[in-house]
């Protein structure tokens, strides 16, 4: 398995033009991440968690693509996949080609204690507005203002989506020792010039 490191990350980051608020965001995502792992390591140490760097640098990569797609309406998790995969980095390809939307959804599994990388992301993706740490109805609230622009069949997609993170986030913290309320502490500042690995956890 092959991981950026941070450093190459951030350096991604630069090499594909990210605007700051969208890296302040993935930054947010970031330290998310690294809570809830630290949480499920913690309250489940018998089970299989991912990776601590691979769950972490796809919170940093997932909008990678972003900031070009905005110019074009391009899908920025499908390009930010490609992306990640010309870079050599496959497995984190996988993170950010699902972040939107998990293209498998095991409720069964996430029942036993055990979450992939590709699932904490998606789910802590849908707790960041901008750089502010929210509850998944405000979230919710806030795509459908954005993208579902009064498009029933848009609209429809993305409650069934969030429907999915709502799931999740259920299964998630009948294994974790906080509610989703205490993630809220994560919106504090993080700058966007972050050099070192200790910025991700406040």
């Amino acid at each position: 398995m092959r991981i950026p490191s941070l450093a190459q990350s951030l350096q991604l980051m630069d090499q594909y033009g990210m605007l700051v608020n969208i890296r302040h965001h993935s930054l947010v995502v970031a330290r998310l991440v690294d809570r809830i792992h630290a949480g499920l390591c913690a309250t489940a140490p018998d089970r299989h968690q991912c990776d601590r760097n691979l769950v972490v640098t796809g919170a940093l990569l997932h909008d990678i693509a972003k900031t070009p797609c905005l110019r074009d309406n391009r899908d920025h998790a499908k390009v930010g996949a490609d992306i990640c995969r010309q870079e050599g980095f496959a497995e984190i390809a996988v993170i950010v080609a699902e972040h939107v939307i998990l293209g498998q959804f095991e409720p069964q599994r996430y029942q036993n204690g055990t979450f992939n990388a590709r699932e904490i992301v998606y789910y802590a993706d849908k707790r960041v507005r901008h750089h502010l740490v929210v509850d998944l109805n405000e979230r919710l609230q806030y795509i459908l203002d954005h993208y579902g622009r009064g498009n029933a069949t848009r609209e429809t997609r993305i409650r069934e989506n969030f429907d999915r993170c709502f799931t999740l986030e259920r299964y998630l913290f009948q294994w974790l020792p906080f509610p989703p309320g205490e993630l809220g502490a994560f919106s504090a500042p993080v700058s966007p010039g972050l050099a070192c690995e200790e910025s991700i956890r406040p």
